[in-house]
Order: C-alpha cells, then structure tokens, then sequence
C-alpha cells in the first residue's frame, strides 16, 4: 500500500527546544538544591518523558519525580514553552509533503496541552490532520502508546502506509512496537549510532535530506 500518514516527532524533530526544556529542568533541580551549570548535560531530557528522565538521571523516587514535573510545569508554562525555534526548512518540508497528498500526524511524548499552542505559536498546525501527544499526568507519555492512540485516532489500520519521524531512539522503538518503519534525523538532539542501534529504516542528516526522502518514498508508493 502507498504512504498516506507520516508521524512525526515534535522536539528535536521540528523545533529545537533545547533552551525552553533544560532551563525548566534546572528550575526543577534548583527546588532539589541540585545546580546543574552545564546545560548540554540536560539533552538526555528532551525526547523520554519527565517522569522517566528525572528518576533515572537523579534517581528520584515517585514522589519526588512528580513534585519535579510540577516545577517543571512551573517554568515552562510562564516561559520556557516558546523558549523554542523552528529548524531552518521545515515549513518548507511540511507544505511540500502536504501538497504530495501527505497526510501530517504529530506524535509527542510532550502533553496535548502543550503541544497545540507551540504548533500554533509557530504557525505549523495548518499542516497537521491530527494531534497526538501524552495526558497533563503523564499517561500516554511513552511513544508507542502516542503512536497506538495516534493510529487509533485517525483509523489507520495499516501501519504499511505510514512512517514514523524522529530524533531519538524512542521515536524508533516505538514506531517498530506499532510496526510501523521509521526514520531517524541527525540534526536534532540523537546521534547516527543511537539510530543505527535502535533499528531506524532510514536515517538523514539535515531537513533537506529528510525531504528529499520522504517525497521520494511518497512517491515512490
């Protein structure tokens, strides 16, 4: 069967949301009396979900981790949720695929909530037939079950027909969970052999080729 859906990843994947998300991470450890100085060392945050990325990170028990997301919340709603820029060619991207009969699914592990208004901030949800992203208490936060929902949502039955994009390994293994192929991009926040160990179907390096794929396997159903 031809492409008809293609999924994508929001952070690292259309926008860069590196700013906004490691500034709400060190509020969060500052509540902790945690001083993380090196930013570059919070990335692992962007991509899993929070509860997930502060227990593992700082070994924070349930309680804590919850309390942290609350901090979290606490910045990025006041500021850090627009502390955000869109790469360089994505609308681009997003009309060609749309004009290709593409239709556009976001899959986000970040909350619905959040989700709509960066869309809308950025002038990109014009190009999306649906939203799908996790629950304000963090369920339907990992990324299968965002994709399960997704294709569930839109009445996909055959995940033949559809390709997941993403900048991380979750994006990959949660696509391969719905069977369905997916394909990694570099210039966001994973690296080629974070994709290659997770199995991505196809990995590019810049927007463009992420383009140039992608309408060539619209094309080429």
């Amino acid at each position: 069967m031809a492409l008809t859906h293609i999924f994508f990843d929001l952070d690292g994947t259309l926008t860069d949301p590196g700013i906004g998300i490691t500034s709400a991470v060190m509020y969060a450890l500052a509540k902790f009396g945690i001083e993380e100085q090196d930013r570059t060392a919070l990335y692992s945050f962007i991509g899993p979900p929070l509860l997930d990325s502060f227990r593992d990170r700082f070994g924070f028990n349930t309680d804590q981790c919850f309390k942290a997301l609350g901090y979290y919340r606490e910045y990025f709603e006041a500021k850090g949720i627009f502390e955000n820029k869109v790469y360089p060619g994505i609308p681009d991207l997003l009309s060609s695929l749309q004009q290709n009969g593409l239709k556009l699914v976001l899959a986000s592990s970040k909350p619905e909530m959040y989700t709509g208004k960066i869309l809308e901030h950025f002038n990109l949800e014009r190009y999306f037939v649906f939203l799908a992203g996790s629950l304000p208490d963090e369920r339907r936060s990992k990324k299968s079950e965002v994709i399960a929902y997704a294709l569930n949502s839109c009445g996909i039955h055959d995940t033949s027909a559809v390709l997941m994009v993403g900048d991380r390994r979750y994006d990959i293994a949660g696509a391969h969970e719905n069977n369905i192929k997916a394909a990694g991009v570099l210039y966001g926040y994973g690296s080629r052999e974070e994709m290659k160990s997770a199995g991505a179907d196809y990995i590019t390096d810049t927007v463009q080729d992420t383009k140039q794929l992608l309408v060539s396997i619209s094309s080429a159903g």
